[in-house]
């Protein structure tokens, strides 16, 4: 009987790790074509519906209202996101990861609250955009990494895009092209730090488990089939 108990117990641990494991391996939406559900406005309990708004399928920030950024309801420490995104003309957004809700919205000067606080994979018209650095670019570590061997759609047409942070290893994909990779707490990555503007921000890359944002520039973005799985 005793046997039989711990041959039980065994089973349901089994069952558990497996489905954990299957759990993780899952690919799920944060946006779908239809609900956003999974995602909310910055320090809100709600989606904001002036801001972001569902056309032909696509999430698209909204120009011309204060800019509101999306967070994912859930934390992420290890992940896989893809999604696929264009802009406007001269249009700017970006993804940041493991952001909490500090810092205050900083509607309508283009700027997201935590820009200067957490990494951020670049979305960019590079070609029009006032600001042509290479290193804040399209695909770029924002101000940190140049990407390299980019191939980046015109303007209008969609690019698909990828960002993993898997036990503090971090690569940018974009159109099927790993642009960027570096490691989270490096020499090289503290040395790229400490030569940046992020240099005397004592803030700066400190959050080591948090929420995915997509930034809300002031200019259209569209984001499609946005799905992540936890690695």
């Amino acid at each position: 009987m005793k046997l039989s108990f711990v041959y039980l117990i065994a089973l349901v641990a089994l069952c558990s790790t497996i489905a954990h494991a299957q759990q993780k391996s899952q690919w799920t939406y944060l946006f779908d074509g239809k609900s956003a559900a999974p995602l909310r406005g910055y320090k809100m309990a709600t989606f904001p519906t002036e801001a972001w708004k569902i056309e032909d399928s696509a999430l698209v920030a909204q120009p011309g209202v204060p800019n509101i950024d999306l967070v994912t309801k859930e934390t992420y420490k290890n992940f896989d996101l893809s999604f696929d995104w264009k802009v406007s003309v001269a249009g700017n957004g970006g993804v940041f990861y493991y952001v909490n809700e500090e810092a205050n919205q900083e509607a309508g000067n283009g700027n997201s609250p935590n820009w200067l606080d957490n990494f951020e994979m670049q979305l960019l018209d590079d070609i029009n955009f006032n600001d042509k650095a290479p290193i804040r670019s399209a695909g770029s570590l924002y101000d940190l990494i140049v990407p390299t061997n980019k191939q980046l759609k015109p303007v209008g047409e969609y690019n698909q895009a990828r960002l993993v942070v898997n036990n503090d290893h971090v690569e940018h994909w974009l159109n099927g092209t790993k642009v960027v990779e570096y490691q989270l707490g490096s020499s090289v990555l503290n040395q790229l730090i400490s030569q940046s503007k992020y240099k005397n921000n004592p803030k700066f890359a400190k959050s080591t488990n948090g929420l995915i944002m997509f930034q809300h520039h002031g200019q259209k973005v569209w984001l499609k089939n946005i799905k992540i799985k936890r690695l």
